[in-house]
This record gives C-alpha cells, structure tokens and sequence, in this order.
C-alpha cells in the first residue's frame, strides 16, 4: 500500500490509527452505579474491542438532563463517540430517544431496523417492537441509544456498533 505524505490519503489512513474514546451513559431510575450491568458490559466490551473510555455517568429517567448531558459530551474534544444506555421503552418517563433524536445532526435509521431485526431474530421475538433505538451524528460524534437490558447492549454492541464504530468515527473525522 502506498501511502502519500500529505494527501488526504495520508491523513484518512492516520485517523483510523488514532484512538476512539467513547463516553458511557446509563439511563436509569432503578440502578446504580454499582448495579448498573449494562453500563459495566459497556465499558467491558469497548476495552475489549480496543477502545477508550473517556467519560461514565449514570442519570436518572429525565429528557432534559440526558439530553444537557449528551450536549455537553458532544461538544468536548476528548470524545469521538456517546454510548447510551436506558430509558428507551414505552413508559412514560422513557424519553432518551427524545433527548437524542433533537441533538442529531445525521440520523442512521438502519441502526434502530437492523437492532430490531436482529432482536426478533436473536432474542426477544415480536416483542421487539416495542423496542427503541436510534444513532446518528452531534457535532461530529457518533451517538447511539439502546435499551438497557444486559442482552440488548450485548447484541447492539458486539453485532452492531463495534464493528462499525472505527469505520463510522473515520467518515465522520473526513
């Protein structure tokens, strides 16, 4: 491969070299920080995947401080991606999807049908329509909720988002 010094080939191919640091955000009424699962298999599965973890906070069920909080992690620069966790089912207090959905610049709408696809298929059956999600890009970062179940951070991470995020975080540093 031949790389050119100073092309926009060069610099593409040393963002993919530069390291992804992801803010961790668990929205919760029930847990803590020392119950939170999902929050911890996040955390345990970015590690793994050879990512850093530049941020980890645990807010209760309240649209506008979830979205104040991804506001203000989106708009620092040691963060590239926000991944959040909770507060996206039917209830009445379940506003993340809410909160995210205003702060994003560029919706991916396949992230939320291949979830569910896989979630039908995978786990849960026709349950899985009752399943929200959604990820796009704030400010240059890439943001993603998913449901705070164990299983479902599991499935959207290792299926899903880890796979993409190196991809995704280089289109977006383009």
């Amino acid at each position: 491969m031949t790389i050119l010094t100073g092309t926009a080939t060069h610099r593409a191919e040393g963002d993919a070299l530069a390291p992804v640091r992801c803010a961790v955000v668990t929205v919760t009424d029930s847990r803590t920080v020392e119950t939170d699962e999902s929050g911890a298999l996040i955390k345990q599965l970015i590690d793994g995947a050879g990512f850093a973890l530049a941020d980890y906070t645990l807010l209760p069920n309240n649209e506008a401080r979830v979205r104040g909080h991804v506001r203000g992690l989106v708009a620092r620069t040691d963060v590239d991606a926000v991944l959040i966790t909770g507060g996206t089912g039917l209830g009445s207090k379940d506003r993340t999807v809410e909160a995210v959905r205003e702060l994003l610049d560029k919706e991916l709408p396949g992230f939320g049908e291949i979830f569910r696809v896989l979630s039908f298929q995978e786990q849960i059956g026709a349950a899985a329509i009752l399943s929200r999600a959604v990820a796009g890009s704030a400010n240059g970062k890439f943001v993603v909720s998913m449901p705070g179940s164990k299983a479902a951070v599991e499935l959207a991470l290792t299926r899903i988002i880890l796979p993409e995020l190196r991809h995704a975080i280089r289109e977006l540093r383009r």
